[in-house]
């Protein structure tokens, strides 16, 4: 179902589950329903395996400044030099999901890139890069979205994930209207807590639901 602009922009989280830009163009495979939980009942439990999704948005305002131990670096990810090291990252920070490199330079191809929102956090001393943020940004809508928040695991606890979107966030705040998140519910991490620390709000959660077999 095709959703216009202007009902999307009154209350993108509630609306869509994810970006506009990527609703415009997903084919939803046939085994696949995708339910806000205002529209949700158990009679699809029968039926369907449900994965939950958080969706929640920044208004970009009161944004918090960047609090950084002296001891890490936020820098600018160079597409020409560090692609391997965003594989890299993203790829020790999970165990259910990973990318490669070929998929993480056709990011840097889309409508939606801006190389200003792919920021990390270098560790001074050993030169490590220990944290990844990954925004895109709409500019037909004036939407940005945060796509990519990892910190490697030994380094959790440190501030360096509200670091990271909160800088994003920054980056942000002359450009885009709004910013919008997703994550899954159940996630062991807990992301929803990050977000909400950094601002965002809203209470929208979606049914990821696929056919069982």
């Amino acid at each position: 179902m095709q959703i216009s602009k202007e009902k999307y922009l009154a209350d993108p989280c509630a609306i869509l589950s994810i970006p506009y830009w990527k609703a415009t163009n997903l084919n939803l495979p046939d085994n696949m329903l995708i339910i806000n939980n205002n529209d949700y009942n158990d009679s699809y439990k029968d039926d369907y395996t449900d994965e939950l999704y958080f969706r929640l948005i920044h208004r970009l305002e009161n944004i918090t400044s960047v609090n950084l131990n002296s001891d890490y670096l936020i820098e600018t990810v160079d597409i020409h030099t560090q692609l391997e090291d965003v594989v890299d990252i993203i790829n020790n920070c999970y165990t259910d999901i990973g990318t490669d490199i070929d998929r993480v330079k056709e990011w840097t191809k889309s409508i939606v890139f801006d190389n200003n929102l792919w920021v990390y956090i270098k560790e001074i001393k050993t030169g490590k890069i220990v944290a990844l943020g990954i925004a895109e940004f709409d500019k037909e809508i004036n939407e940005a979205s945060l796509e990519w928040i990892q910190v490697l695991p030994e380094y959790h606890g440190k501030g360096l994930g509200q670091a990271i979107v909160n800088e994003l966030l920054n980056r942000l705040k002359d450009s885009a209207d709004f910013v919008t998140v997703s994550g899954k519910v159940d996630n062991l991490t807990n992301p929803e807590v990050l977000y909400r620390k950094c601002g965002f709000t809203g209470n929208n959660v979606w049914h990821i639901l696929t056919k069982k077999i």
